[in-house]
């Protein structure tokens, strides 16, 4: 069957990155969080590169405090995370709204989100104005070994989202390429 051409504005939904995360950032003591789905990792070190801009009231406090966390939520979460990027942090505290359990990290003022599978405390290093990418650079990375769900999901563009599932392990293959401690 050959392809058929659709309307371009649907290519992104077939290139969506990695996970939904939620960004917690610290504005002079009053915690926020944002839902970010447009990001990236930008190599084998901890180089994260994350889309948003100033209608984002947690866009200019990551360029105020120069840091922020990378929280990975999970699937049972997802309702959640969807209503997160729906308010403004400006209009409500979204920690006490969504019950987040607000914890210290180590090298930033931003709290790591407890009920998260992982959280990456971070630098930012650079903005990219022209395309509206934060560049950070993780100081930290935070797993959390007793939650049993692991799944995270992936969002497609259009309000719909893809759940992780069977993982495939060809790590024998590319043993050469995977960074130590990887």
């Amino acid at each position: 069957m050959p392809l058929k051409e659709i309307d371009k504005r649907r290519g992104f939904t077939f290139l969506e990155s990695g996970p939904v995360v939620l960004v917690s950032t610290n504005d002079h003591g009053k915690n926020n969080v944002m839902t970010i789905s447009w990001h990236m990792v930008m190599d084998f070190t901890p180089h994260i590169a994350i889309s948003t801009g100033p209608w984002n009231h947690s866009f200019h406090t990551m360029l105020e405090t120069k840091e922020c966390v990378i929280n990975v939520p999970t699937v049972e979460m997802l309702e959640t995370v969807v209503r997160i990027g729906m308010v403004s942090g400006t209009e409500v505290d979204k920690f006490e709204k969504f019950h987040l359990t607000a914890l210290p990290a180590k090298d930033v003022k931003a709290p790591l989100i407890g009920e998260c599978l992982a959280a990456l405390e971070c630098k930012v290093v650079d903005y990219v104005k022209k395309h509206g990418l934060v560049i950070l650079e993780a100081t930290r990375v935070w797993y959390n070994e007793g939650k049993t769900e692991k799944r995270v999901c992936h969002a497609i563009g259009n309000g719909s989202f893809s759940v992780d599932a069977e993982i495939i392990d060809y790590r024998s293959l590319m043993e050469e390429k995977v960074p130590d401690g990887v």
